[in-house]
């Protein structure tokens, strides 16, 4: 089979599709024409700016060129990941929370199958690397959002019930341990869906792309089945990271739920 290249119009036939929803968006008044012709606006940018950065970092194969496009993925995420949230912390404790959790666990994942699994050589070649840790990140930052969004509106909406249990006797961790386990498994639903989904309802984009660029549909499935099993450690690490920091600022030393180290906490 022979690589297929995509022109430029091919692309731009495919994006009709895009207008035709913000047309349909207009007509029913749904209101969302502007933000989706901004998304696509922004994705074709965002896409057409990263393409000529891997090119550069392809030819280079630096690994310090690696190290610093890493670092920039994972600070972007943890903006996007604080981006999402309805009652953040305030300063900078939820951008910090973000950037830990996907630190530890993007990087650690990459690097565990760049240099057992996947081997390449150099182990930091950024035709591996960096498309590895994204996957892992956009993953792993959809999890950590829902974690942090369910464990704060949880510790907000359920105040009183937190506070009676502190009032008698128990300790912030037991206190809040329902909160706490439903917020890590809000996390890990979509990998979960993810992961019970493929190949049945759908083929995930790696193996697609595999395919079509004309691999052997065998070793697609093998290498993404790899790259299942990264995304969900990876996700799950970030999310129960993510979760446990949260509640480690919620309280204090004496035990007390600090809902007043959140953005527009209403007053007690």
């Amino acid at each position: 089979m022979t690589f297929i290249a995509l022109g430029y119009g091919d692309v731009a036939i495919a994006a009709l599709l895009v207008l035709f929803n913000a047309a349909l968006s207009l007509y029913l008044t749904l209101g969302l024409e502007r933000r989706l012709l901004v998304a696509a606006i922004r994705m074709v940018l965002q896409l057409t700016l990263i393409g000529l950065v891997l090119k550069a970092l392809f030819a280079s194969s630096s690994i310090w060129l690696t190290a610093g496009v890493c670092v920039l993925m994972v600070l972007f995420a943890a903006h996007e990941i604080t981006a999402r949230q309805s009652r953040p912390f305030s300063g900078l404790w939820n951008y910090g929370m973000g950037a830990a959790s996907l630190t530890v666990a993007g990087l650690s994942v990459t690097i565990l199958a760049l240099t057992t699994q996947i081997r390449p050589d150099p182990w930091y070649d950024p035709r591996y690397a960096v498309p590895l840790l994204g996957m892992i990140l956009g993953n792993a930052m959809t999890g950590v959002s829902l974690g942090l969004e369910r464990l704060l509106n949880a510790a907000v909406r359920e105040r009183g019930a937190i506070e009676a249990r502190l009032s008698l006797g128990e300790d912030f961790s037991n206190a809040i341990s329902g909160f706490r386990n439903e917020s890590v498994r809000s996390g890990l639903i979509p990998i979960i869906n993810s992961m019970s989904a493929a190949g049945l309802v759908f083929l995930p984009g790696m193996m697609t792309g595999q395919i079509l660029s004309g691999i052997d549909p065998v070793e697609a499935v093998k290498y993404q089945l790899l790259i299942m099993f990264l995304i969900a450690g990876g996700t799950g690490m970030g999310v129960v990271i993510a979760v446990w920091l949260g509640m480690r600022r919620l309280t204090d030393t004496r035990h007390r739920l600090r809902l007043d180290r959140l953005v527009g906490d209403p007053p007690a």
